[in-house]
């Protein structure tokens, strides 16, 4: 595993301590492998049976994810696939999204229905705005909110190309987005800036150059007020989905155990999409035991086809 040198030292000792000792070898080759390019059906203008099809045609060889009809990966050299997919008019006129398969779980999770009002608190370049708005049909409102000027325009392009017109974009600090929607929403998606540690590769230093405990530990403060706005911003018996990429305790299960602390009207409901293969939280982490209730929530570990998730649903009651 000499490969493995390049990544961070610390994130080398911390990641031992994360993963399920049975599971650690595969995890830590994960970071080496190229995944292969993924994608998801944009079915607001397409049938998933009839891009199959026709990504056949393209001679693009396509397996299903198990646990989402609408999920696809490309067979065979993820570059070659990748440059081919992008030279078909399937991609060009939005037909299709690229996305990661771990990205395509929180809106799983978040459920949301028809005609329903919906936040995306942090949600440029869009690919879960994107997905919330094929499950809803182009019904309903989303509301996608996002700092960044460059990232909103991203965004704004992706809903274009993909034909939706039930999302308005915001751009204001997330964690002060309550004040201006006070309990407005049926489902909030809380999907932070995080660490990234789920994206990182071995061969590309610039994946994980920035990484540091520190950087977490400020993430985490931010993560915190960000989730706890989107709670604020959440109609009473309302759902809110809590998601990062990244493996760190801190920015996950303690910004739950600490919201659990903050907001007496939360609960935690279980994760269960079927065929899907989610690990168990930590429950206790840098000598602190984290609440019971937190053993709902679900951690994806990073895998040759997926990157590490972690994702929490909470019901305000």
């Amino acid at each position: 595993m000499e490969h493995l040198g390049k990544l961070p030292e610390k994130f080398m000792e911390r990641i031992k301590e994360i993963a399920p000792y049975d599971s650690l070898e595969n995890v830590l080759n994960s970071y080496c492998v190229k995944k292969p390019t993924t994608l998801r059906a944009n079915t607001l203008k397409i049938s998933s049976d009839k891009l199959e099809s026709k990504l056949n045609d393209f001679d693009l060889r396509t397996k299903r994810a198990e646990w989402y009809k609408d999920a696809f990966i490309l067979e065979g050299d993820a570059n070659a696939s990748l440059g081919k997919l992008m030279g078909t008019d399937l991609y060009r006129e939005g037909y299709l999204y690229v996305q990661g398969l771990s990205s395509m779980i929180p809106p799983l999770v978040l459920d949301p229905q028809p005609n329903e009002t919906i936040l995306d608190i942090a949600a440029a370049p869009g690919s879960k705005t994107t997905q919330v708005a094929s499950i809803m049909k182009n019904t309903g409102e989303i509301i996608a909110n996002d700092l960044s000027r460059v990232r909103l325009f991203k965004l704004d392009a992706n809903l274009k190309l993909q034909g939706i017109t039930n999302t308005k974009l915001t751009r204001m600090p997330g964690q002060i987005l309550w004040k201006k929607y006070p309990q407005y929403f049926d489902r909030s998606l809380a999907d932070v800036p995080c660490s990234l540690e789920g994206k990182f590769n071995c061969n590309q230093p610039k994946t994980f150059n920035n990484w540091s405990t520190k950087k977490i530990e400020e993430l985490s403060q931010r993560q915190k007020f960000l989730l706890r706005s989107a709670i604020s911003a959440t109609k009473p018996g309302g759902i809110i989905v809590y998601s990062t990429c990244t493996l760190a305790p801190e920015e996950n299960e303690a910004v739950i155990d600490w919201i659990l602390k903050k907001e007496e009207g939360v609960e935690i409901e279980p994760i269960n999409i079927p065929d899907l293969e989610i690990l168990n939280p930590i429950m206790e982490w840098g000598g602190k035991k984290f609440d019971q209730r937190i053993k709902n929530t679900a951690r994806i570990l990073p895998t040759d086809l997926m990157e590490a998730f972690y994702i929490a649903k909470l019901k305000k009651v």
